[in-house]
């Protein structure tokens, strides 16, 4: 073996690199898309350049081309521009469900799963029966109540849901509540609502989080369900729902139509469930 030189002796160990992470190519790809459809509704005039309102009969019914890559419709409207610009409104509708069931759920969540006793036992046993009547048929009931529109029934969606957050937080809240750290935190002579804040709620969060990505999807997927059946923005305006809906009359003979909106619906849907996969995954 031989003697190593003066210069190699005196160089200083090179730290262990660790080996990169590489996300996996579906999460990527969901990113990829959500991040496209937020454009979608950020700057739909980067996109297109057609005029998703006013249409040229003289174009109707023309199926995917170069110019127009989804097709028309029958008053000759770019598909592609309708399903660009309906994005805000979809998008707005999910987040306000999603904002609705989250707040008022781990708001409840945390109450129950905090303070225990009778006010618990009350709070779950209303989340029990919320929990017994199907989410949609929920949603409907009110809407019926709000009346029709894109943030009513982005409301209605967003109470339908906030019951499945109240029992998620509920039970994280409850975890949280038993570890060591919280219980040293109030023995060390923490108040009650700090104790909360600085250690409950934020340890409580990941899971809920994860919820949330899930409900944004089911949202878009509810609320375009709700448009579709005539509850939701009304002609002309462009929504993922209504696009679907006024299609279904011609899935005979322009499949476009109906088949592009729906497909771009359930990418962004099952974008958003790889995603809360993600994090659930990281957050365990």
């Amino acid at each position: 073996m031989t003697a190593r030189s003066g210069i190699d002796v005196l160089r200083p160990a090179q730290p262990a690199r660790l080996p990169l992470r590489r996300p996996p190519v579906a999460l990527v790809l969901a990113w990829l898309a959500i991040a496209v459809v937020v454009l979608w509704a950020v700057a739909p005039g980067l996109f297109t350049g057609h005029d998703p309102i006013n249409g040229v009969p003289a174009q109707k019914l023309q199926a995917p081309s170069a110019a127009h890559l989804f097709g028309t419709d029958a008053l000759g409207r770019d598909l592609l521009a309708r399903v660009v610009h309906g994005s805000a409104r979809s998008l707005t509708g999910a987040f306000v469900a999603v904002a609705v069931g989250l707040v008022l759920g781990t708001l409840l969540g945390l109450l129950a799963g905090s303070v225990g006793g009778l006010l618990d036992e009350l709070v779950m046993r209303v989340v029990d029966v919320l929990l017994a009547v199907p989410g949609l048929l929920l949603a409907l009931t009110a809407i019926i109540l709000l009346g029709p529109g894109t943030i009513n029934v982005a409301i209605a969606v967003g109470i339908g849901s906030v019951a499945a957050f109240a029992r998620l937080a509920r039970s994280e809240v409850v975890r949280v509540r038993r570890a060591d750290y919280v219980e040293a935190a109030f023995g060390s002579g923490g108040r009650f609502t700090t104790v909360l804040r600085r250690h409950v709620l934020p340890n409580s969060l990941g899971p809920v989080v994860a919820l949330a990505a899930v409900q944004f999807g089911a949202a878009i997927l509810a609320i375009s369900t709700f448009s579709f059946l005539g509850y939701g923005a009304k002609p002309p305006t462009p929504e993922w729902g209504l696009l679907i809906s006024e299609g279904r009359n011609y899935l005979a003979t322009s499949w476009w139509l109906t088949t592009l909106p729906g497909v771009v619906v359930v990418l962004v849907v099952l974008a958003a469930g790889r995603i809360s996969r993600s994090i659930n995954r990281e957050d365990g």
